[in-house]
């Protein structure tokens, strides 16, 4: 069993929120950086060169935050609840965090792949013990955890209704959240309102639609920066971030800003 996996001590959900804000999440004498560290699947991920045009969301997460608030995105492709665990990968954010920072968690997309016992995970047992490890996890380190439901696929009925896609799986982190008073940031919502609004033709240009490819799953630049922004619009909105924390959100970003590093030794 993974260390991720041992039990952890638990700081109560009043004292990691005044944690948050509080002088105590800074150095003594002057600010320090607040870090948002992110857990989740290739939805999030930093991609590289070999596979761009593909975007994950996380990649644009820095052009709405204000200097001061910085981006560690552990996403990682293919990852699910249980295996990102049982690989041993919250080990290093637990290590790397310290009191203010943020742990944001997503998670979904292969915890339903039910045909795969290293990543499958049951909604309303499994999947929401795992969710727990990573609250608690953050707790410990004084840091505040956040949930965030997984953005919805593009898939549309024939009548161009925008389908859900993920099940069980946003209402169980749903109630994670809600039992464990954890901020939520209903992106599966929100996602799917937007896919909806901009219809089944409009939203090939925010997928890794290719001269090769149709990915209903993964985004190109225009829309990991659109799921960016909903995702920090919900930041603000759950007051998990100030207003003097958050820039641009109503603002184009331009999609050429987005650039894939030749590897992940190259971010170093």
């Amino acid at each position: 069993m993974s260390v991720g996996r041992r039990a952890v001590v638990t700081a109560g959900a009043g004292l990691a929120l005044a944690l948050a804000g509080s002088p105590a999440a800074r150095a003594q004498g002057h600010p320090r950086m607040r870090t948002l560290f992110i857990a989740g699947d290739s939805t999030a991920a930093q991609k590289y060169a070999d596979a761009a045009p593909e975007t994950g969301w996380g990649m644009a997460l820095p052009f709405f935050l204000h200097q001061g608030l910085t981006v560690a995105n552990h996403a990682v492709n293919g990852r699910s609840t249980k295996s990102f665990l049982d690989e041993g990968r919250l080990e290093p954010v637990l290590a790397a965090l310290r009191p203010g920072d943020l742990l944001l968690v997503q998670f979904g997309h292969n915890d339903e792949k039910a045909a795969d016992p290293a990543r499958y995970t049951e909604p309303w047992t499994t999947y929401q013990d795992n969710l727990r490890v990573f609250v608690e996890g953050a707790r410990s380190r004084g840091a505040l955890p956040v949930l965030a439901t997984p953005v919805e696929r593009r898939k549309f009925a024939v009548d161009g209704t925008a389908l859900r896609t993920h099940g069980a799986y946003p209402a169980a982190m749903r109630e994670v959240a809600r039992e464990s008073d954890v901020p939520l940031l209903d992106v599966e919502a929100l996602s799917l309102a937007l896919w909806q609004r901009l219809g089944p033709e409009a939203t090939k240009t925010y997928f890794n639609w290719t001269a090769t490819e149709q990915d209903n799953t993964h985004f190109n630049p225009p829309g990991a920066i659109e799921v960016a922004r909903l995702v920090t619009a919900e930041l603000l909105a759950t007051h998990v971030l100030a207003p003097r924390e958050t820039r641009r959100l109503h603002d184009e970003i331009d999609p050429a800003r987005i650039t894939w590093p030749a590897s992940e030794e190259s971010l170093a």
